[in-house]
């Protein structure tokens, strides 16, 4: 279908002379743009375009001089043709069929299959799909192709200028994305980390001053009305080779990336967060009851300094990788991190243990008293492997408890939470057995 306007509204034009975007973790964006508008003296209609559709407009704060927002309104029903018909009723048309046939006359209504013209011989039903082209003598007042920021604005002159715009838009996040390269002991690992930024904003951003926001922050469920503020000094970012540069920045972890980027609407983009470091890793196997029968393989490193690391590591998904005998890399798990700060524990869930299994049984339950109860534990651990292996059962405990009676020497971790080490040997079987009492 062709669609044909006669008369048009003029928009005044904006040019981007910069733009900077920090975009935060918990899944939304700051965008600062700097561009030049020009004004006409007096109050005017000035309407700002593009603008991301996700755009929260009670968060935008303008900065320029010699110019006073006196209204502004967020256009988002964008057109298309049946908005476009919708906003021409009571209003002059052309329509030609795919037979030739020519309508004139006021649009009187439209349900989306047939639109009604009242012509000079009366009342005509139009199938929709029976329209090649549509000619309205008049375009709509509030006619927009893309999401706006149309404002009502006071200028005391007429020139160009250039003004500053800061809003937040939702609809962009980021996601830190790990690869982990263990050696043949499992005793090194070497980390790779990356950033992955989605944008369903519905805008583009060229070659925009990218930054990065770790952390939870706090957002108020409230509307707030934009400000004018005065101009103030920009900051210029170091030149760096590559990756991001970290910094503490207030309670969180900011990210600024030296060079510009563009980061385009509706795409998924990565970027290096660091460069490959290698540090000192633990491979354990642990049999925790309360998560279920299986023996669960988990890598554990130090983010300290002085094993190889010692950065923030932004929260994410970090996935494992090991050499097979033949010299490539085959996948053997992942799981998700928290926000990990330096010098505290990393804990990695790959999966579960094949060739080890256990068995766990309540052999004896006795009452001593009315407030007092013991039971009786066998925990049995097969191990199918050719190696020798260390199995840490966990177990967790509630209420007023001791540990009566054991075979192997645990500790006690917690209010709640007794541990072993048991060694098991190669293609062989060790069994703990302890007794509980409770009150």
């Amino acid at each position: 279908m062709k669609i044909i306007i006669i008369a048009g509204l003029v928009f005044a034009t904006a040019l981007i002379a910069g733009i900077s975007l920090t975009v935060y973790s918990d899944g939304f964006g700051l965008v600062k743009e700097k561009r030049t508008i020009d004004v006409e003296k007096g109050i005017t209609p000035f309407d700002y375009s593009p603008v991301p559709s996700g755009i929260r407009p009670q968060t935008v704060h303008i900065s320029a001089d010699g110019i006073t927002v006196l209204e502004q309104n967020y256009e988002y029903d964008i057109v298309s043709t049946q908005r476009l018909i919708e906003k021409n009723i009571d209003n002059q048309v052309r329509i030609v069929t795919d037979r030739g046939e020519v309508y004139e006359g006021a649009l009187l209504s439209s349900d989306g299959s047939t639109v009604l013209l009242e012509t000079k011989m009366g009342l005509s039903a139009i199938l929709m799909d029976q329209i090649l082209e549509i000619t309205f003598a008049k375009r709509p007042d509030r006619f927009y192709t893309k999401p706006t920021l149309a404002w009502l604005l006071y200028s005391e002159n007429s020139r160009s200028r250039e003004i500053e715009l800061s809003y937040m838009t939702n609809g962009i996040g980021w996601e830190a994305a790990y690869i982990a390269t263990v050696n043949k002991d499992d005793t090194r690992l070497i980390l790779d980390g990356w950033v992955t930024i989605s944008n369903n904003s519905g805008m583009t951003y060229e070659d925009a001053t990218l930054k990065l926001v770790a952390g939870e922050v706090n957002l108020a469920l409230e509307n707030r009305p934009y400000s004018i503020r005065a101009k103030g000094d920009g900051m210029m970012l170091d030149a760096a080779p590559s990756g991001f540069q970290e910094e503490s920045f207030f309670e969180y972890h900011l990210y600024s990336l030296p060079r510009a980027a563009t980061v385009a609407d509706r795409q998924n983009k990565q970027i290096s967060l660091f460069e490959p470091m290698q540090t000192q890793v633990e491979k354990e196997l642990v049999f925790n009851p309360s998560r279920g029968n299986d023996v669960r393989v988990e890598l554990v490193f130090e983010n300290s300094e002085v094993k190889g690391l010692g950065i923030p590591l932004p929260k994410g998904i970090i996935r494992v990788y090991k050499e097979d005998k033949s010299g490539a890399l085959q996948f053997v798990g992942e799981d998700r991190i928290d926000h990990t700060p330096k010098d505290e524990e990393v804990r990695v869930y790959l999966g579960n243990a094949f060739d080890i299994k256990v068995e766990r049984k309540r052999m004896d339950y006795r009452r001593v008293s009315d407030r007092v109860s013991e039971s009786d534990y066998s925990i049995e651990i097969r191990n199918h492997k050719e190696e020798d292996v260390i199995v840490r059962v966990s177990e967790r405990f509630w209420g007023d408890w001791f540990i009566k009676a054991e075979n192997h020497k645990g500790n006690k971790e917690d209010a709640n939470t007794y541990e072993w080490e048991i060694p098991v040997p190669a293609d062989g079987e060790s069994t703990l057995t302890f007794t509980v009492r409770n009150k």
